[in-house]
């Protein structure tokens, strides 16, 4: 990454109303569209971060996009060598996330804005899943995208 990939700070209702629903849900077990709670260590704190995520599955493949660009929760997976844990009510799965090239990233990024359009189009300038395909390649690099592998499940 070349540092100049934005970040769009999520706004009030987001981080006051429904990141907290959310997390509320999941942690009871039930996943909304696919939510998950996404734990990395903090690439200073060291300290474990938790923040609500869409686990998008691209033929039978699971991926993680950040709609809003490189926030915190994306320089701690890069930093964590893309160790990360999800969690979901008591289940937890541990992966290892690759990140993609932008050059990969079309097709996810076109399954992530159709099935979370509603909730995420706002940060895509304009760009949706049915747009041409040099309007997909001029955002991806705002958006990381990442492969990943599990590693174990434990219950």
């Amino acid at each position: 990454m070349d540092g100049s990939v934005r970040y769009k700070k999520p706004g009030r209702v987001l981080t006051k109303i429904v990141n907290p629903f959310v997390l509320f849900m999941t942690r009871a077990g039930i996943s909304i569209w696919g939510s998950r709670i996404l734990e990395v260590r903090g690439r200073k704190s060291g300290i474990s971060r938790c923040t609500p995520v869409n686990l998008l599955e691209v033929d039978g493949i699971q991926y993680l996009v950040s709609p809003r660009g490189e926030g915190h929760w994306v320089r701690n997976v890069r930093a964590n060598s893309g160790r990360l844990a999800l969690l979901i009510g008591n289940r937890r799965s541990e992966w290892i996330a690759h990140e993609l090239q932008d050059s990969e990233k079309s097709p996810i990024l076109r399954a992530y804005l159709r099935k979370w359009k509603m909730e995420v189009g706002i940060f895509f300038n304009g760009v949706t899943a049915d747009s041409q395909e040099e309007d997909v390649q001029r955002i991806a690099a705002d958006h990381p995208v990442f492969r990943l592998s599990e590693t174990k499940s434990l219950k």
